[in-house]
């Protein structure tokens, strides 16, 4: 006779204690009900025709098998050459730089690479919604900082930043500028962080995927200044800056991203990215090394483009009804829906979509604990003038109700 055996759970505890994208979800949800999106962080438009073009010729001319596997070296080396250019940083393309399939798969490549089981990763919160299941997926345990919302925009507690950091302490992730919150870090705040890494011998994992997409408050100021981390005293060894080709070149469905870290990390990032993915598209970097090498005015009128759609969508959002702060950077409104009377962000975002017929963010999804955001949305801007313009139009609707 057979003894009964215990049944094996079929999905693993990991993929268990995460949800699928909630950002992508709403995605199929605007398509359901015929919504605009302003959920997704992707550009409405084309991309620019000249890099489509080199994409093309690049196919044509074969660049159609496997690459190095950390990266053409005609990317790798306009890679370098850009970064010393906009962050005055030299790095050697054939020891410090990793090419992956998009920044997310950068990040999660670099956390693998680094962190062990029982370390501890300091992440700000609200975060872009990748980061908690990569620390799980890593085997780390997050240790989540607020970012709370005052009159100079958002900030974090110093005190409460400092009481994160233990000797179990791996690494902290920051994105910069923020999604989801528009903040840029300021040099100050940068060196408090750096100085707490440097106190605990701590790696910084940073996310500089909207480094060119910063803005001015005041009418007649500069925009804000993008500092990377690995530019701040003492962080050049201890820094990993992820970064991708989707949202500076319009060009998010690529997945063309990478890594600059130190070599003794990028020889183990290395290892990770080729088990995970092997390389990104050939082609795809052929075209991204014309890309990184197109001049100051690219860069200017993009931050110029970006800009007048943020003027634009804020005010409309206050229109209708909405607390929201103006964006220093990235492409993304935090909004606070108390006043409309909905009992959270879940039924809220479900209302405007079926509704009113605008696709956005529930708040919750960036946050470890729901209720943080239950109160908030996230909008995206980085579309159309049309699309922006019939957005406006049904939350004008919104505002009647």
């Amino acid at each position: 006779m057979s003894i009964p055996r215990a049944s094996k759970n079929r999905v693993s505890q990991k993929a268990a204690s995460f949800t699928e994208s909630v950002i992508r979800e709403m995605s199929r949800e605007a398509v359901k009900y015929g919504a605009v999106n302003l959920g997704q962080g992707f550009p409405d438009w084309p991309a620019p025709a000249d890099i489509k073009r080199k994409a093309e010729e690049a196919i044509a001319a074969d660049h159609n098998q496997y690459a190095v596997t950390w990266g053409v070296k005609e990317f790798r080396d306009a890679i370098a050459k850009k970064t010393m250019w906009f962050l005055g940083m030299g790095i050697d393309p054939e020891t410090e730089i990793t090419v992956t399939c998009g920044s997310t798969e950068g990040m999660i490549a670099a956390m693998m690479a680094t962190v062990d089981p029982g370390e501890e990763v300091v992440v700000f919160e609200p975060f872009y919604e990748n980061y908690a299941p990569d620390a799980i997926l890593s085997d780390a345990t997050p240790r989540h900082v607020p970012l709370y919302r005052t009159d100079n925009g958002f900030v974090f507690d110093r005190e409460e930043l400092k009481a994160a950091f233990n000797e179990r302490t791996k690494a902290i992730i920051i994105c910069n500028p923020n999604n989801p919150t528009g903040k840029v870090y300021t040099r100050e705040e940068l060196e408090f962080i750096a100085d707490l890494c440097k106190e605990y011998q701590a790696l910084c994992f940073t996310d500089e995927i909207y480094e060119h997409i910063t803005y001015n408050i005041e009418e007649d100021g500069d925009p804000f200044e993008h500092v990377s981390m690995a530019t701040i005293e003492g962080m050049r060894d201890r820094t990993v800056v992820v970064n991708s080709l989707s949202k500076t070149y319009s060009v998010t469905g690529w997945r063309v991203g990478y890594c600059i870290a130190p070599p003794d990390i990028s020889s183990a990032i290395r290892k990770v990215h080729d088990f995970l993915t092997v390389g990104a598209a050939n082609p795809l970097q052929h075209a991204g090394a014309y890309a990184l090498a197109l001049p100051p005015s690219y860069y200017e009128e993009l931050q110029k483009e970006y800009q007048r759609k943020r003027d634009f969508i804020v005010p409309v959002l206050r229109d209708a009804g909405f607390k929201c702060d103006t964006p220093e950077g990235a492409y993304y409104v935090m909004a606070d829906i108390s006043d409309f009377g909905f009992a959270n962000d879940i039924e809220f975002t479900k209302h405007l979509i079926r509704e009113i017929g605008v696709a956005v963010v529930p708040g919750s999804s960036f946050y470890h604990e729901p209720s943080m955001g239950a109160q908030l949305v996230r909008f995206c801007f980085c579309k159309k003038d049309e699309t922006l313009e019939a957005a406006a139009e049904r939350l004008r609707r919104l505002g009647k109700v």
